[in-house]
C-alpha cells in the first residue's frame, strides 16, 4: 500500500459493499466522500445506488481506481441547465399538458453518455445495483442486468419530474421512494461490510412553516429517515461505516451552484472521519443526527 494511506481493509468483512443514497444536487457530497475513500485501501467489491447515488455509483462500479478522478471533474462543470433545462414558461405550458412529467430524459441521458463507456451492467468492473421503483405496485425493483443507460435513467426518474422508464414490463420511477439508502439490499446482494455515503441531509426539521413547500418537503425526510432507520437494522449482523455528510447545506437539491463547495466539506469531514476509525464488529459507526439520536439504533451505534 502506497505510503500515507489509511489502512481498514482488515478490519472489515469482505465482501465491502458501497452504498450510495439520491440526493440531487447534493450528490456532489458523494465525490469528496470518494475522494477522502481514495486516500484508504477500503476498496469496494459491489456498489449499490439509488438515483443520483445510482448514477455515481455506476462509474465506481465501472472504474472504482479512478472514479473520484472522473467524478471530480464531471461535477465541477455540471450545471442544472444540463439536466433541467427550460425557463418558468416552458415548464408552466408543460403543466398545461396531459404528460405525466416536467423534463424529459434526454438531457440526463446526455450526461450518461458522456461519462460512462459501459453499455451494461456486464460489461462493468464490479457487481453493482441500481434500485428503482415500481409506479404500479409501489415494489422494490433491484436493477442487476442488462443495458445500463435505462435502468440508471429508472433510479433517478424522479416522480412528476422525470417519465418514467418502461422496462421488463414494469413502469420504473427513482428508487428513493422505497429505498434511497439502499443499505439492505447491499447486504442481501452479499455484502459483510458496508460503507455508506449518503448525500446526509435527511435531518427532521424540529419546526416547520405553514407553506405547501415546506409541509411537502417535511414530510418526504421523515419518509426517508424511516427507511435510513428500517434498513440499518443490518448493523446487528455487519459494520456499517456510515461517512459524514458536508454539515447543513441550504442551497436546493436542484441548485447546482454549489457542487464544488459540497464537495469539498464532505471530501474533508470524511477523511478526519476515516482517519480515526477504528471498527470493531457488527455496528454502526458514524452517521448523522438522524442515525445517532434515533432510539431504535442506539443499541447498534459504535
Amino acid at each position: 500500500m502506497p505510503a500515507g494511506r489509511r489502512a481498514l481493509a482488515g478490519e472489515l468483512p469482505r465482501p465491502v459493499g458501497y452504498v450510495l443514497g439520491g440526493g440531487a444536487a447534493y450528490g456532489a457530497v458523494q465525490v469528496g466522500m470518494l475522494e477522502a475513500l481514495a486516500e484508504t485501501d477500503l476498496a469496494p467489491d459491489l456498489v449499490v445506488g439509488t438515483s443520483v447515488g445510482a448514477l455515481n455509483g455506476a462509474l465506481v462500479a465501472e472504474d472504482p481506481v479512478a472514479a473520484a478522478h472522473r467524478l471530480a471533474h464531471l461535477w465541477a462543470r455540471l450545471r442544472g441547465d444540463d439536466i433541467f433545462p427550460g425557463g418558468v414558461v416552458a415548464r408552466y405550458r408543460t403543466l398545461r399538458t396531459a404528460r405525466g412529467w416536467l423534463y424529459d430524459a434526454e438531457p440526463l441521458a446526455r450526461v450518461l453518455l458522456g461519462t460512462l463507456r459501459a453499455q451494461s451492467f456486464e460489461q462493468l468492473a464490479l457487481p453493482f445495483a441500481a434500485c428503482a421503483t415500481d409506479l404500479l405496485t409501489g415494489a422494490l425493483v433491484v436493477q442487476r442486468e442488462g443495458p445500463l443507460q435505462p435502468a440508471l435513467l429508472a433510479s433517478a426518474a424522479i416522480p412528476g419530474v422525470f417519465p418514467w422508464v418502461q422496462r421488463d414490463g414494469r413502469r420504473l420511477v427513482d428508487g428513493f421512494v422505497v429505498a434511497n439508502v439502499p443499505v439492505a439490499q447491499a447486504v442481501e446482494l452479499g455484502a459483510r461490510s458496508v460503507v455508506v455515503l449518503d448525500c446526509g441531509v435527511f435531518g427532521v426539521s424540529p419546526q416547520v412553516r405553514g407553506t405547501l413547500v415546506d409541509v411537502i418537503v417535511q414530510t418526504v425526510i421523515i419518509m426517508l429517515r424511516q427507511q435510513v432507520v428500517r434498513d440499518l437494522a443490518v448493523a446487528r449482523d455487519v459494520p456499517v461505516v456510515y461517512l459524514p455528510g458536508a454539515g447543513p447545506i441550504a442551497s436546493l437539491a436542484v441548485d447546482f451552484g454549489h457542487t464544488v463547495e459540497l464537495s469539498a466539506a464532505a471530501y474533508e469531514a470524511s477523511r478526519a472521519f476515516l482517519a480515526g476509525l477504528t471498527v470493531a464488529g457488527p455496528g454502526i459507526y458514524g452517521g448523522p443526527p438522524l442515525v445517532r439520536d434515533h432510539p431504535d439504533l442506539v443499541g447498534y451505534l459504535r
